[in-house]
């Protein structure tokens, strides 16, 4: 169960956010301090992989050797086969349409290096470079996770958002993917919470409620 202080902050936050006729994502912004983020070993950059989940599809690609494309297809949203990652690369259109229309990759661990050194350049600046995977095996619990997992990046701003699920979620479900990001962040920050200036739960178009961060 989620820190009361965290389940109230999203109630309040849900109730006041005004109805839409469609959903909403739920998101927390955190402002951090005393933190040198010219440095970027002191910037935030991790992957959360959320207790309740996105509360919306996200899709998954998989580059994949011959072995395991038959596992990949039954539940993957886009199969890239081997043989097919030099063509990609030459069809710079085609290539970033691919990319932009997925949210995370994962890739057969032999594969990395040829899928950085033909497509590197589209998928690092957009932050999707895939996570490795061990070759023939089966992806579906690495595609499970990722449609769970969020980005959270603080780059070199002290300011920055990460999505926490959506507004037709519970406020419960809500309060405990909040206090998994937070959890982690404190973690990565050298005085945790203390780093924490102020953060905040809010709908896209909702107020911003502060959380009380113990």
């Amino acid at each position: 169960m989620a820190d009361e202080s965290i389940l109230k902050a999203v109630k309040e936050a849900l109730e006041r956010s005004p109805k839409r006729n469609f959903k909403e994502s739920v998101e927390i912004a955190i402002n951090l301090k005393d933190v040198d983020l010219t440095n970027p070993k002191n910037r935030v950059s991790e992957d959360v992989i959320l207790p309740k989940g996105r509360g919306r599809p996200l899709k998954v690609g998989v580059f994949a050797t011959a072995e395991m494309q038959a596992k990949a297809r039954a539940v993957a949203d886009l199969v890239i086969p081997s043989e097919e990652i030099p063509k990609l690369a030459e069809d710079k259109v085609k290539a970033k349409r691919q990319v932009e229309a997925i949210d995370f990759f994962v890739a057969e661990a032999p594969l990395m290096a040829g899928v950085g050194k033909s497509l590197g350049v589209i998928l690092g600046p957009r932050g999707k470079m895939p996570k490795p995977i061990p070759p023939g095996s089966d992806p579906a619990g690495a595609v499970a996770n990722l449609r769970k997992t969020v980005k959270v990046r603080s780059k070199d701003r002290r300011t920055f958002q990460v999505p926490v699920g959506m507004s037709d979620m519970s406020a419960e479900d809500l309060a405990e993917n909040i206090e998994a990001v937070l959890n982690r962040i404190r973690t990565k920050l050298e005085r945790g919470y203390m780093n924490i200036h102020t953060a905040y739960v809010k709908t896209t178009m909702g107020p911003a409620v502060k959380l009380e961060l113990r």
